[in-house]
């Protein structure tokens, strides 16, 4: 993996250390950005969000979606259930949450909103 660089890593909290954290990128993200490439509007939008899929996948290698990932997801699903919520709405944002929880590593991310009620089960890191 390479480091993703020096912008990305201050918008981290500085008890992460973030000079030696490592960062990675869950494969569902990247199919994420890859699709908001074909959805963009205009040309303009469209090399934007191209421009920022590459950055991202020269700097992160993807991590899979594997069994692990796959048993953590059930453990997720059942706490949306329990909450009342509809998993399915949220596969995306919970497959990434059960990458991260599988391999006890926090979640971090722009859009903290996206993964509520699951922060007993992953830490999350908002920047």
């Amino acid at each position: 993996m390479r480091s993703p660089g020096a912008r990305t890593r201050r918008r981290l909290p500085a008890s992460r250390n973030p000079e030696r954290v490592a960062l990675y990128l869950s494969a569902i993200t990247l199919a994420e950005l890859s699709a908001g490439v074909t959805a963009a509007r205009t040309p303009d939008d469209q090399a934007a969000r191209l421009r920022r899929l590459q950055w991202v996948e020269s700097s992160f290698a993807p991590i899979p979606f594997d069994a692990e990932a796959a048993r953590f997801y059930a453990q997720i699903y059942a706490r949306v259930r329990a909450e009342g919520r509809k998993p399915r709405r949220r596969l995306a944002d919970l497959q990434i949450a059960s990458i991260a929880g599988a391999h006890r590593w926090p979640l971090v991310t722009r859009n903290p909103a996206d993964f509520t009620g699951l922060e007993s089960l992953v830490e999350l890191i908002a920047v």
